[in-house]
């Protein structure tokens, strides 16, 4: 037997519950990121790290020393970080004559590498360079993607999906106006990637709705597609997987339209119209006669009293 393949027993109430909460779960929790520098980052690379770091925080975990590895040839040491500080996201950053301003973005899957994407830095501007106002800690972004190129090439489709799991947030049940106070925009055009970060102004407008105004917060990042490793298909379909308790159960008799409209169906029995009560008025009253002729016959006179 494998040492990696035993099972741990817990020995205390506290490693019982960290490793409860470890455990698969129908609804999973939200995904953590670990930020790791590389063994020659550079300053710039260093400072985009903290930057993404502080816009992740608190579901993040930055690496503050350096980290000797090369993700494209060997994932081991990626895959042990994961496991070790339960991330499913990473963020690595490296420099060198080859590829200067590295950052390599990517995420798990039972704690093996499922993607990753190459980017290059070429313009950096910081959180402290922009003298505006911040958003608090743990805000949840919202997130705009413009060009097509994003629903075109497959490996912007990919990058796309892989920043949408990086930014994305906790899930939440509702929305508060007041709340929408943070926007993540990310541009695809003539082969670079530009992320701009804003802060959402609500302005009087003099109406209900405000006035909507956006003020650059930082950090602002100029990036270029490098290398790419991205999953198979077959492989890819089996990290979108759903357990079954989560499947919607399929409703008897309920239909939906293109516009999400509910129409439901109705199985009665057969109805006889003639004996259905309408409305009571002298005028649809019916006659002795009437009556008599239903009955099939007529109707037998009462014998006068003695």
């Amino acid at each position: 037997m494998d040492a990696l393949d035993r099972v741990v027993k817990p020995k205390t109430k506290r490693a019982k519950r960290f490793l409860e909460k470890r455990e698969p779960k129908l609804k999973e929790n939200t995904k953590n990121a670990m930020l790791i520098k590389g063994g020659n980052a550079n300053l710039t690379v260093t400072e985009v790290l903290k930057d993404i770091y502080a816009v992740k925080k608190p579901f993040a975990v930055l690496y503050k020393k350096k980290n000797i590895t090369r993700p494209f040839e060997d994932q081991t040491s990626l895959e042990f970080f994961s496991k070790k500080s339960d991330c499913s996201l990473f963020l690595f950053g490296s420099h060198n004559k080859k590829r200067p301003n590295n950052l390599i973005i990517g995420r798990m899957f039972d704690y093996h590498v499922l993607d990753m994407i190459e980017l290059g830095i070429e313009k950096f501007v910081s959180l402290k360079d922009v003298k505006n106002s911040k958003c608090p800690e743990g805000t949840k972004p919202m997130l705009i993607f413009a060009g097509d190129v994003f629903d075109v090439n497959e490996e912007y489709r990919r990058l796309k999906s892989l920043l949408i799991d990086f930014f994305r947030g906790p899930s939440v049940p509702s929305i508060r106006l007041a709340g929408l106070e943070y926007v993540l925009h990310f541009t695809a055009v003539d082969g670079k990637i530009y992320m701009r970060s804003y802060k959402v102004l609500l302005k009087k407008s003099g109406c209900k709705i405000p006035r909507i105004e956006l003020e650059e917060m930082g950090p602002s990042l100029d990036l270029v597609m490098r290398r790419t490793h991205l999953a198979s298909d077959d492989l890819y379909k089996l990290s979108l997987k759903q357990p079954k308790a989560l499947k919607p159960k399929k409703k008897k008799n309920i239909s939906h339209d293109v516009f999400g409209t509910t129409y439901g169906r109705i199985h009665m029995q057969k109805q006889d119209l003639g004996k259905l009560q309408t409305r009571k008025m002298k005028g649809l009253k019916k006659r002795p006669a009437e009556k008599s002729a239903e009955d099939g016959g007529v109707s037998p006179k009462k014998s006068k009293s003695a």
